[in-house]
């Protein structure tokens, strides 16, 4: 199932990652900023365990998160979200999924793979700024159910109906969490309006 978080502050900022004239720094910052928002929501429901902390008046009743959280970027855009995540939940984990398009299948084929041991009884997170086709998104599921994993979200900024059709037909069991449902792909397979190449638009690699 996918949740459109169209906080105000967040779809602010997402006018500002969208705007062509916004430069790779302020890009990269948006990225986290957005990111944390999308996060908080998506760990809403997390499970939690009642602990007493002694406050320097009294004892209180407090709760504290009670499973592992392990953050699976897709690279190489996804590292630019994880700094967002990571400030919000510092204990998490990290993986990491490598994925590139075979030219001919236009299948993507993971090239690198590494996950903590927390992905099996824990909570995976999946962050890529787009969510486009929704192959990459599969392959990465796919990629972390093989080693375990039962309990996936996925945290993009953008994404489509397409990729969200994909997604949840091969997996339906996965979370989807956005700041924006766009209208379309178009021929190219690019989001439409979207952000443009987001990784060359985090690192400053475009032209």
């Amino acid at each position: 199932m996918a949740y459109l978080i169209d906080h105000p502050a967040v779809q602010h900022k997402l006018a500002i990652i969208r705007d062509a004239e916004t430069g790779h720094k302020r890009f990269r910052e948006l990225a986290t900023e957005i990111t944390m928002f999308i996060c908080y929501e998506a760990l809403k429901n997390i499970r939690t365990r009642e602990v007493i902390v002694q406050t320097p008046i009294a004892p209180a009743e407090c709760r504290k998160i009670d499973t592992d959280l392990v953050v699976v970027p897709i690279l190489r855009a996804g590292v630019g979200m994880l700094e967002g995540i990571l400030d919000l939940v510092p204990t998490a984990r990290v993986g990491f999924v490598g994925l590139y398009r075979d030219e001919e299948s236009k299948q993507p084929v993971a090239y690198y793979e590494r996950f903590p041991p927390q992905i099996r009884g824990g909570t995976s997170i999946i962050i890529d700024p787009m969510l486009a086709t929704g192959g990459s998104t599969i392959a990465a599921i796919d990629l972390l159910k093989k080693n375990g994993a039962s309990d996936i979200v996925v945290v993009c900024i953008v994404t489509s109906p397409e990729g969200i059709e994909l997604v949840e037909s091969a997996h339906p069991d996965v979370r989807i969490y956005a700041a924006a449902i766009d209208d379309h792909l178009n021929e190219n397979k690019y989001i439409v309006p979207g952000l443009g190449d987001a990784g060359d638009r985090l690192f400053g690699t475009s032209h």
